[in-house]
């Protein structure tokens, strides 16, 4: 059953870039902008990773954090991190637990074939832990703006 808007964020204990385990009860109090991506040093994800840094000093305005989750090793991560100057963190879910509570996991469409893989997810969680929105099969690209905007909404 797909995560809505209301629905209490599924938890989730992961290991961070750096080196520490994080949970979603971590974020309790803020904004959380959690969002999930195929793999690192990959263009889509590159631009994903870039535009949230750029967003970074008007997500905390907002007093949002981010934390991306993928499938890759806590060492691609650092590498990643430090290749393009990522300022939030990054977590590794390579049992898929995280991506599969949230359905960041499953059967997608891939150059015309059914796959199973990651569909690049974003979920808002609101400071009490709720999902406040979701977007699913997300296209990069003016993808950061929506989520400013959402959470600009959420909080008016």
């Amino acid at each position: 059953m797909p995560l809505e808007a209301g629905s209490k964020a599924p938890k989730f204990k992961l290991e961070s870039d750096a080196g520490s385990e994080v949970s979603v009860a971590d974020y309790a109090g803020k904004w959380l902008v959690l969002y999930f991506y195929p793999k690192d040093n990959t263009p889509g994800c590159t631009r994903e990773a870039q535009d949230f840094t750029k967003a970074a000093a008007k997500l905390k305005k907002l007093g949002a954090e981010v934390v991306g989750i993928s499938k890759d090793s806590v060492k691609s991560h650092c590498g990643f991190k430090e290749k393009i100057g990522i300022k939030f963190t990054l977590l590794s879910d390579p049992l898929l637990e995280a991506h599969e509570a949230y359905g960041a996991w499953g059967t997608k469409v891939m150059y015309g074939k059914k796959v199973q893989g990651v569909i690049r997810s974003t979920f808002l969680v609101s400071p009490e832990g709720k999902i406040a929105q979701a977007w699913r099969g997300v296209k990069v690209d003016g993808h950061v703006d929506k989520v400013l905007a959402a959470i600009e909404e959420q909080r008016a």
